[in-house]
């Protein structure tokens, strides 16, 4: 039997960085447990009322948050608050599969394509990396808003 993964992220701001990844990803917020959210509902302010009317204070109300797949086929990324900042370099990182079957110079436009598109949702161009065939098609390398590690593959 296979098991399901769940990647978690240390964070200082947990609501942003669901929100930064949410759109890398396509992915979604779910909703509170027992809440059924209309169509077009803001799953966060969902989340703010059901948080709520739990009696969760204020100031705990961001000590995490997740994104999901909608199609159920990605893993689910949860993010926690944690006091302390990043300080050294990930051991393990996400490849976001943005150029599959592409290769060369079509493949690396459309991965400067998307960190463009990144960029300006907040992350930061780390390396561009040429493809080196037969090892390595070329890919970006880039950080998230709180400095985590990922990679335009």
């Amino acid at each position: 039997m296979s098991r399901h993964v769940q990647v978690t992220f240390d964070a200082h701001d947990p609501r942003a960085l669901s929100s930064f990844w949410r759109e890398v990803l396509d992915y979604v917020h779910p909703a509170p447990p027992g809440v059924e959210l209309a169509e077009g509902a803001d799953p966060l302010a969902a989340w703010d009322e059901f948080l709520e009317r739990a009696g969760v204070p204020e100031d705990r109300r961001n000590s995490s948050s997740a994104v999901e797949d909608p199609d159920g086929r990605g893993p689910r990324l949860f993010f926690q608050q944690v006091p302390e900042g990043k300080t050294a370099k990930n051991r393990v990182h996400l490849d976001v599969r943005s150029a599959p079957g592409l290769q060369g110079a079509e493949r690396m436009a459309a991965l400067e394509a998307e960190c463009e598109r990144l960029v300006a949702l907040g992350a930061t161009r780390v390396r561009r990396f040429e493809p080196e065939p037969p090892l390595s098609a070329g890919f970006i390398v880039m950080t998230d808003p709180e400095g985590n590690e990922f990679c335009l593959d």
